[in-house]
C-alpha cells in the first residue's frame, strides 16, 4: 500500500498492479512527518500492518507499525515521546452516518481514515505484514 498525504489518497497494489484507490482523511495537522505524541500529524515513512482489530471504536482498524527506528531517533533527539497507536480506520461509530463527508476535513489524531464501507473492504483483503509507505 502507498499513501500520498498531499493528495489524500491510499493506493492498494497486488504484485505491482493497482487494485484500488481510496480518498482519505488524515491527522488534523497533516503537513510534515509525525515528530512526537500529540502533534496530530500522520507519520511518513516505511511501515507494515502489524495488527487487525475488528471491534475498534472506529469500526475496524489496521495497525500501522509506527514508530519505526527513524521515528524513534527523531523523537529522542527532540526529547519527546513518539506516541503510537496509528491506524487505518473507519469513522467513529457515533459519526458513521456522515459517510464520505468525513473526508472534507482532516480530523484524526494522526491516523488514516476511510468510510466504514471502505475499511470493511480493505480489512478483508489486507494481511498482517503488508507493507505501507506513507509519503508527503
Amino acid at each position: 500500500m502507498i499513501v500520498y498525504k498531499a493528495k489524500r489518497k491510499l493506493l492498494v497494489f497486488n504484485n505491482g498492479t493497482l487494485l484500488k484507490t481510496y480518498s482519505i482523511a488524515l491527522g488534523k495537522n497533516p503537513v510534515g512527518r509525525k515528530e512526537y505524541e500529540g502533534d496530530f500529524k500522520t507519520p511518513e515513512g516505511a511501515y507494515t500492518i502489524y495488527a487487525k482489530n475488528p471491534n475498534s471504536t472506529y469500526h475496524k482498524n489496521l495497525g500501522i507499525s509506527y514508530p519505526n527506528a527513524l521515528d524513534k531517533a527523531n523523537a529522542a533527539f527532540a526529547g519527546r515521546p513518539t506516541g503510537g497507536d496509528i491506524k487505518i480506520h473507519g469513522c467513529n461509530k457515533k459519526l458513521s452516518f456522515i459517510g464520505r463527508l468525513h473526508r472534507r476535513v482532516d480530523w484524526t489524531h494522526g491516523c488514516i481514515a476511510l468510510t466504514d464501507d471502505e475499511i470493511d473492504e480493505l480489512y478483508a483483503h489486507v494481511q498482517v505484514g503488508t507493507r505501507i509507505n506513507i509519503y508527503p
